[in-house]
């Protein structure tokens, strides 16, 4: 999880939300990395998930990243949950809960949906409060006139 932190301490040199991820290989070696580029590279997909299991695939040759583990700073939102069900991890390790878009236990449970083909294990609260942190500090310096959305 503290690498995953070093990423997300990047993100808002671009104006982006600071979350973080990593893929580690079922060797523990990390083979993917990724912080939330969305405003960096003008692309709605540019979550740290996708970007982190994007560089993983790239890296193992595959698209199956069986045995593999993800750790993110922040609860996935729906289409990273789909990312990690359809890339086959094996787990998800998540810091902060995100009670508006996090569906991995809290608002929805996607990737322990029982209907869908493959379910990863999951482990959230892993340095939550240091994860929350980053991201309350963040939010805190924006003004968005309304209340923030957190990805």
């Amino acid at each position: 999880m503290r690498l995953a932190l070093e990423e997300a301490r990047l993100a808002p040199r671009t104006g982006d939300v600071p979350v973080g991820a990593v893929v580690l290989s079922p060797q523990g070696t990390v083979i993917g990395r990724g912080r939330n580029e969305r405003e960096a590279v003008g692309d709605p997909t540019a979550h740290a998930e996708v970007l982190a299991v994007r560089e993983a695939a790239k890296a193992l040759g595959e698209w199956r990243l069986t045995g593999c583990t993800l750790v993110v700073t922040l609860e996935p939102c729906t289409m990273c949950a789909g990312a990690v069900v359809a890339s086959r991890l094996e787990r998800v390790v998540y810091g902060a809960v995100d009670e508006k878009a996090g569906a991995a236990g809290s608002l929805w449970d996607l990737v322990r949906d029982r209907r869908l083909n493959h379910r990863p294990e999951v482990i959230h609260g892993v340095l939550a409060e240091e994860c929350g942190e980053l991201l309350t500090r963040f939010f805190r310096t924006k003004d968005f006139g309304a209340p923030p959305d957190v990805r």
